[in-house]
């Protein structure tokens, strides 16, 4: 039985309805994220949201239909942390969809027909891509979550994406890809704009193919050993330990420059533990090689939990350590703990908050030089972005992941790795406890195998070295900041022509 289209649209008259398809629209883009990977999705995904948008009876209507959708992006990008999180899940994704509802307004103001006159191709192609980016920026704070899902992400195994990320961040990707689905809904819904809106298409295309060509890419600059660790799921820190010690026993003889062991390695502080830290001395002896762990434990000074990345030689503790900046809300800690407190009762939040730290290090093993984040730290263009132009030859990502063993998680967190090194121009590593480990070069190309979840082993990686800085590195976060002066420059002007509109005189 088929169904017409005025059957259709009476269905989506309910609000019941038209909700639903709203949320569901909404969810379509996580496909073209890991674990599906449908990469090339991600150029139509937004298709059937903004149709819904555009066809809102009102502009309230439009808002909701922004509303919704956002939630059932935010929803499905992170549903994996259902089994942390609870019911609250749901409610953090209805409060970052709201971020949406402005954009749904303006898709319709833009490409709907209706009261505010036809659709408008040139100031569609502007506007709703920077409107969508300044949501991606608004949320990418660190207290709302931070920037996991950005639509630009999906993009992360696109050699030509991938250059475009070392020139204007992840924030040029997202750009592009909801610029196409601008045209593509153009072409859909507005004959009119058919032959306009297939030559944008094609001068985006173009655009893309000059930049993937005749960008600068990374100078080699020889390469580096490095040796990750991962033990696999383990239940106790002790056992943990004992696995991680035997695992990089069995490195010796491979000569790496370094051992890099995951995230929450060590559940001890070393300096109230001085036969652990012996340990490990006694283990970068055997490798010839220093060991980068991590110590998730109170600390001996009474200054409370805290990530803690530490580099240990044959001699001990050596150089910096570096404390987790950025900490994930609920995960380690929870915002408003007074007031949001009731959490850790309807799932997994931090019983207990981490402390976080305060500046970032570059590290040095050897002649190497390498910049350490932490698990979340790696959603972060910025953190990467600053580690590079402070002198590091190589990122170090230790994670762990491995509440979400069996979820879509681990490998987007390790897609990550790939948008960071291309966007800084230094290979990148992804060390974690249970998977999925992985290694990148400065062009976000994978260098050897990925160790899945679960695998307890550890594997040495021969990874070339990139000199030179990205434009990225050099010119900073220009991308959204030209979308936010764009979308001020578009509200000013519809202010100004509201203020000098004359008003009607009763006849």
């Amino acid at each position: 039985m088929t169904v017409t289209a005025e059957e259709q649209r009476q269905r989506l008259a309910s609000p019941w309805i038209r909700g639903a398809a709203a949320a569901l629209a909404g969810a379509l883009p996580a496909l073209a994220f890991p674990a599906p990977s449908l990469w090339w999705l991600a150029y139509v995904a937004l298709v059937p949201w903004m149709l819904l948008a555009r066809s809102a009876g009102s502009p309230r209507r439009a808002i909701l239909d922004g509303w919704l959708g956002g939630a059932g992006f935010m929803l499905a990008v992170h549903h994996w942390l259902l089994a942390s999180l609870n019911v609250f899940l749901v409610v953090l994704a209805l409060l970052l969809g709201a971020l949406w509802a402005p954009w749904g307004w303006l898709v319709r103001r833009l490409l709907g027909a209706g009261a505010e006159g036809p659709p408008r191709l040139l100031p569609a192609l502007v506007l709703l891509p920077c409107g969508w980016l300044m949501v991606e920026l608004v949320r990418s704070w660190q207290y709302l979550g931070g920037p996991w899902g950005l639509l630009g992400a999906s993009q992360w195994q696109v050699a030509p994406a991938l250059r475009l990320v070392s020139v204007g961040g992840v924030w040029l990707v997202s750009l592009l890809v909801v610029l196409v689905n601008t045209v593509v809904v153009a072409l859909i819904t507005v004959p009119a704009l058919r032959g306009p809106a297939a030559g944008a298409l094609l001068g985006t295309a173009v655009l893309t193919a000059a930049v993937w060509l005749w960008t600068p890419q990374p100078h080699p600059a020889g390469s580096t050993r490095i040796a990750v660790v991962q033990p696999g799921v383990i239940a106790t820190g002790g056992a943990r330990l004992d696995r991680e010690a035997r695992l990089t026993g069995q490195l010796a003889g491979s000569h790496p420059d370094l051992v890099v062991w995951g995230e929450s390695s060590i559940g001890v502080d070393l300096t109230s533990r001085p036969d652990v830290a012996r340990r490990l001395a006694a283990l970068s002896r055997q490798v010839g090689a220093d060991l980068l762990v991590n110590v998730d434990a109170e600390r001996a000074d009474g200054g409370g939990i805290s990530k803690t990345t530490v580099l240990v030689g044959p001699g001990g503790v050596t150089g910096p350590t570096y404390d987790k900046m950025r900490l994930v809300p609920f995960g380690e800690y929870i915002p408003l703990r007074s007031v949001l407190g009731w959490a850790t009762s309807v799932g997994k939040a931090a019983g207990e908050d981490r402390q976080p730290g305060s500046r970032q290090v570059v590290m040095a093993a050897g002649r190497l030089r390498f910049g350490p984040l932490v698990c979340f730290e790696t959603a972060f263009p910025d953190m990467s972005r600053h580690l590079a132009g402070d002198g590091a030859q190589l990122l170090v990502a230790q994670s762990s992941t491995s509440s979400f063993q069996h979820s879509w998680a681990p490998a987007q967190h390790a897609s990550l790795a790939a948008l960071r090194a291309a966007e800084s121009w230094r290979p990148m590593v992804h060390a974690t406890l249970t998977g999925t480990s992985a290694v990148y070069d400065a062009d976000g190309r994978r260098v050897g195998r990925r160790i899945g979840t679960g695998a307890s082993t550890s594997a040495v990686y021969e990874v070339p070295l990139a000199a030179g800085r990205s434009p990225y590195v050099r010119f900073g976060d220009w991308a959204p900041h030209l979308a936010l002066l764009l979308v001020l420059a578009a509200a000013a002007y519809e202010l100004t022509r509201a203020v000098r509109r004359p008003v009607p005189v009763p006849r």
